[in-house]
């Protein structure tokens, strides 16, 4: 399965997580040995919520847009790109955008 496959629906983002960095000093630590983290980018998104009176509410975020989110936010995907990490999640655990 490939990103390009995945339309989320409702209020719904997909996210491609940012990779890991090395440390200050230079030093690569392994997957296990780091926290996984918590920015990605927003690759593809549903159309919103739609409020009680069946109007779509207007998403906050954009494709494109670096985002920050809560340490369990989402569900992984899996997707045959190697070395990149998707996740799907809600709006509401987009904690913010960098600007």
């Amino acid at each position: 399965m490939s990103t390009k496959n995945i339309q989320p629906l409702g209020n719904r983002v997909l996210v491609k997580r940012l990779q890991s960095r090395t440390s200050k000093g230079g030093i690569i630590l392994p997957d296990t040995a780091q926290e996984k983290p918590r920015q990605g980018e927003v690759i593809a998104m549903g159309p919103g919520k739609m409020d009680e009176e069946g109007r779509v509410q207007k998403m906050h975020v954009k494709v494109g847009d670096q985002i920050l989110f809560s340490s369990y936010a989402g569900t992984e995907v899996k997707t045959e790109e190697a070395g990149s990490e998707y996740l799907i999640m809600s709006e509401e655990d987009i904690l913010g955008v960098i600007a």
